[in-house]
């Protein structure tokens, strides 16, 4: 009789399963996890990641070049690229050099070695020279001069000579390039023209003796002399004047 009852929980089983495999069937699926946003790019992080740049990156937070190169980034499409000295060519410069430059002149060596652009390992031989970089595009005081033959890319300020040493980041946005010395430009030793002096100032005496010439000199002679003969005349009509009063009364 056991026997005969286990058939009757068959059917039963049928639509539990049946059920369970529908709701889970619907069910929606799990909504994938979103993909981790991409931080921006951080020169000073780059830089530290590389390792050997301190003096730059210091360079770069003191003069607050370091902010105004992650803002050109996010707003810009044109990109840049960087040549950073590492702290072997800061080393190399002479003693004291670094420290006497003023403010304005550590702002304008950080921005002498930065190009408005993007510029790649293979698009070095594209650049006309003078390269114009943020500094400004004074010829004479802020020229760099590249050239580049094979893998071999080469600087020149007129004061110093220096060779790219290699790729330290590229995002097809930002390049940075070691170089092995410090891009000094000519305007730190090239000395500044004098401002003209100011033209001296002109008396009232002198402008106005200016202004009259030698004909009012000669004219002030003239009444001098005419002033000396009045009073002559009039000095010869009071004796006159006194012999006839004398006459008279004699």
């Amino acid at each position: 009789m056991a026997m005969m009852k286990h058939p009757s929980f068959i059917p039963l089983l049928l639509m539990v399963l049946y059920y369970s495999t529908s709701t889970l069937a619907q069910s929606p699926a799990a909504a994938p996890a979103p993909a981790p946003s991409t931080p921006p790019t951080d020169i000073i992080r780059i830089l530290k990641k590389a390792g050997g740049f301190t003096t730059l990156i210091r360079l770069l937070q003191t003069t607050q070049v370091s902010t105004q190169i992650n803002s050109q980034l996010l707003n810009s499409n044109g990109g840049l690229t960087l040549f950073a000295p590492n702290d072997n060519a800061f080393s190399s410069l002479k003693p004291g050099l670094l420290n006497s430059l003023s403010d304005q002149q550590k702002n304008e060596l950080i921005q002498f070695h930065l190009l408005p652009t993007f510029v790649s390992t293979t698009n070095f031989d594209t650049l006309s020279n003078p390269v114009r970089t943020q500094a400004g595009e004074n010829p004479d005081r802020l020229a760099l001069n590249v050239t580049s033959s094979g893998n071999q890319v080469n600087f020149t300020t007129g004061i110093v000579n220096a060779t790219l040493g290699g790729t330290v980041y590229s995002d097809h946005q930002l390049a940075v390039y070691q170089v092995d010395k410090v891009l000094l430009p000519r305007d730190f030793f090239v000395a500044k023209p004098p401002a003209p002096a100011p033209a001296p100032a002109k008396t009232k005496a002198s402008k106005k003796k200016s202004a009259e010439g030698p004909a009012a000199v000669a004219a002030d002679n003239d009444s001098a002399a005419i002033s000396v003969k009045q009073l002559h005349g009039t000095i010869v009509s009071i004796a006159v004047a006194s012999v006839a009063v004398a006459a008279f009364l004699l």
